[in-house]
Parts: structure tokens; sequence; C-alpha cells
């Protein structure tokens, strides 16, 4: 496939179509004791032994936070149109609410403006899991004061960078918030515990909802929109009963915040499967906050759901399947045919205005070799097949407006610690000295084709 894609236009897409790369502010930011920072619930969880691969905790990550002009120069060598980022709750306001630390506003006001200098745009998501400890103190999301907490937060951010920042997002992956860090306890806070688990995805949708007006108050020209993980939930046969597991898997990972979003409700046969004592805690006006108006859907998207039925899980009633196939090192299925499925289903079956891939990547064993290169074949390969299939989504006529790799750099892949490598540029963490691996040269010379100026692969930054 390399030998036929040379540039967006080979697939297909818009000419003004955008390109970029996703971070996450816990991720690579480091920083984590400076300038007035308070602590978040991924510090305590890092710092509980046995919770994170390795010991691994995100103190100092990729030193984002003093090399950001270095990562700005990386994303313009690249080429790319526009960088998604997020901000972390604790930088802003240490303790979740009250008290603003004027430091850690300043630190993303310079990062903004130093994207805008480069001619990047920013897309910033307000909630990429980094919650202040002192909020999880008092319950967390399955608080419902936390959701308002959040509202106010995101109305000091908004004020402070809505002049600049024209493309946001309230919350990412709320599923993940609340399923791996509340039912599988792979995540933080830890927990184990269905009822705990609805209710924190119950209080991030109203969060979202609380959240919109305040923003819009402040940025009434920008873009506001929400960041879900997706994944195609498919039947490994036609049998009735894996029809039905594949149904309610969709509803539980997939529709259990498209519906509210959109229409309203939670889905009725997953909330009729709830034991005895779990509820969705929804108060008079939540859902018509939480279903107001977005302007578009950010989708992140890495692998299909293939199941069978299964009484061992008794919410879903299902059992994942791996079939034979090519996976990533994280032993995520690689199934770019997913994309395509999920965008041209949402466009099918919802009304969001438009969409944008705001994650899709992959972790493979890479490694350094002594000339600074990193041959990562198959990431390339990856990324080429799900270029191709959001052109056919294109295509077939999805809004689909955007696409970000996930990740600009190597960074702390939260559970896994350091022992994943997402990125399109090599972080040696030991020196913090960034190398473009050749899926990140091949994605420079594919975007530097829309102008027809030839790239030179750029020396590793120092």
């Amino acid at each position: 496939m390399a030998d036929r894609i040379h540039s967006p236009k080979d697939l297909g897409f818009p000419s003004d179509f955008l390109w970029g790369a996703a971070t996450a502010s816990y991720q690579i930011e480091g920083g984590a004791t400076e300038d007035g920072r308070g602590v978040s619930i991924w510090d305590t969880f890092s710092h509980t032994p046995g919770k994170v691969k390795n010991g691994d905790t995100g103190d100092v990550a990729c030193d984002h936070y003093h090399r950001w002009r270095e990562d700005i120069a990386l994303m313009r060598e690249l080429g790319l149109d526009a960088y998604r980022l997020s901000i972390a709750w604790p930088r802003i306001i240490p303790q979740g609410r009250g008290q603003i630390n004027e430091a850690g506003l300043d630190f993303y006001e310079k990062l903004i403006d130093g994207l805008l200098e480069a001619g990047i745009k920013p897309f910033v998501t307000l909630y990429h899991w980094d919650l202040p400890q002192a909020l999880q103190d008092e319950g967390g999301w399955a608080n419902r004061n936390t959701a308002y907490a959040f509202a106010e937060f995101a109305e000091v951010v908004a004020k402070a960078l809505g002049d600049r920042v024209s493309a946001w997002m309230t919350l990412n992956e709320p599923w993940v918030v609340a399923a791996c860090g509340n039912l599988f306890g792979e995540h933080a806070p830890g927990y184990r515990d269905l009822g705990i688990t609805m209710k924190v995805a119950h209080n991030l949708m109203l969060g979202h909802g609380l959240a919109l007006p305040r923003m819009r108050k402040h940025c009434p020209n920008a873009q506001i929109g929400i960041a879900l993980s997706v994944s195609p939930a498919q039947p490994l046969t036609d049998k009735p009963e894996d029809v039905m597991a594949a149904m309610l898997n969709d509803a539980f990972g997939n529709r259990l915040f498209l519906d509210p979003l959109q229409h309203g409700t939670y889905p009725a046969e997953l909330v009729a499967n709830f034991p005895e004592g779990v509820e969705l805690p929804v108060q008079d006006g939540d859902m018509e906050l939480i279903s107001a108006p977005i302007d578009f859907l950010g989708i992140n998207y890495y692998q299909r759901t293939l199941v069978s039925y299964s009484e061992s899980n008794p919410l879903t009633k299902s059992e994942r399947i791996l079939p034979e196939g090519e996976y990533t090192n994280f032993h995520w299925e690689v199934y770019p045919e997913g994309l395509r499925q999920m965008l041209e289903r949402l466009h099918r079956d919802y009304t969001f205005p438009a969409y944008y891939v705001t994650e899709n990547g992959a972790s493979f064993v890479d490694r350094l070799e002594e000339d600074g290169a990193v041959h990562d074949a198959r990431r390339l390969a990856y990324l080429q097949g799900h270029f191709a299939a959001a052109a056919q989504a294109v295509q077939s006529g999805v809004p689909l407006k955007g696409y970000f790799v996930w990740s600009l750099l190597d960074n702390f892949e939260w559970g896994q610690g350091y022992s994943q490598r997402f990125g399109l540029v090599y972080v040696d963490y030991p020196t913090q000295r960034r190398f473009k691996k050749d899926s990140a040269l091949w994605y420079q010379r594919f975007l530097a084709a829309r102008s027809g100026q030839p790239v030179e692969d750029a020396a590793p930054v120092a």
C-alpha cells in the first residue's frame, strides 16, 4: 500500500480536511509538582504499588511541560494542521474547585500561542482523566457535585483561552473513565463496582451538559464536541443469542453515551439488565442538558468487538472473541474496516453535524537504531489502512472533517506505564530526546504532498 498512497488526494480526501496528532496532559507533561499543580487521581494511582506496570508514573513523562517549544517545532516539521491536547484540571484548579492557579493557566496560554504562531490549530480536551484527588476524596465522579465542579473548571478555561481556541471537547472517552476506572479496576481510581460505574457514567454526561452553556457563553463561535471511544460490536455467528449479545455489548460500549447525547435517553435493553440496586441516577432536567446540540462528535477507534453469547457476563451476556489475524503489541486486533463501519453506522443512526477521528493509532515494539532511525513498518501500514478506511467513509457521505493520529509522542500509557509505544515520535526517556519514526517521516511526506513541495527527512530533534 505504501507504493500507492502518497498524499491525501490519492485517497480522495477534500483539500480542507484537517490532519493532526493527539496527546493528553498526564501522559506527556510531567512537571507533576511544579508551579502549584495539585495532585490528580493518576498521581495517586500510579504511586500506589502494583497499580501500574513496572511502577511507572507520570511524574516526568515526556517532560512536555518544559519541552513544549521543541514539541511544537516537531509538529511544524511534520506539517500538522491541528494538534489535540488536554488541560490538566489540577494544574488549573489544584483542589478541583475554588482557587485558580494562574501559573497553570499561563502554561496553557503560552502553549496555545505557540501553536497558533506555528500555524497549528489547537483542539482542546477539557477532561482526559486527571481528576483532582481532592474531588475523588469526596466521591469523585460518583458524586453529583463533581459534575458542577467540572462545569466551573470548563468556564475558567473557556474564559481564559476562548479568544484563541475555536475547537473544544468536554470529555475524552467517558466509557473508559467509567468502566476501566470503576468496573474493571485497571485505571484510576481502581474500583470494581457496577453501581459506582453507572453513577460515574451519568455524572460525566451531566458534567458535559452543564459545561456546554458556560463554554458557549465565552466561546460563542467555537466548535464544541466530545470524544467517545467507539467499537463496532459484531456477533460471532448469526445465531439469535450471539446477535443479542452483540446488541447488548453495543448498548454498553457505544450507546450508553451516544443515545443520551442525541436522544436524551439511555439504552432501555441495557438498563433492563441492571442488577437490583444499580441505576443511572437521573434527575429532572438532566437529560435535556446532556442532549443539547453539539457541533461535532469525536471518535476514538482502535479495534472491533467480536462477541459470542455468555451467561458469565449478566450485563451484556457476551464473551469477547479474539479471531485469527494481526494484533498490536497491546493485543488489539488490527481491523481498519471497523473504522469505516463505525463511521457509516454513526452517520446512519445519528444526526451529529460533523465527525473527527480524534484518536487512532497502534502500539508496536519499536527499536531505536544507532543512527537514530526507528523502522516501524507495521505502524506505517496500520495508518495507511485506517486512512483508506476513513476515506471510504468520506466518499460514502460521512461528514468526517479531520483525523488525529494517536499519538504524537511515545508516552505514559496509563496502567501499562511506558511499556507501550504509540508515538509517531520515539521518546528516549532517559535523555528525553525525540526521534521521528519511519511512520512520522511518511506522514510528513504525505501531508507535504498537498502543496507539491518535496520534504527532506529531517534529523532527530536533539
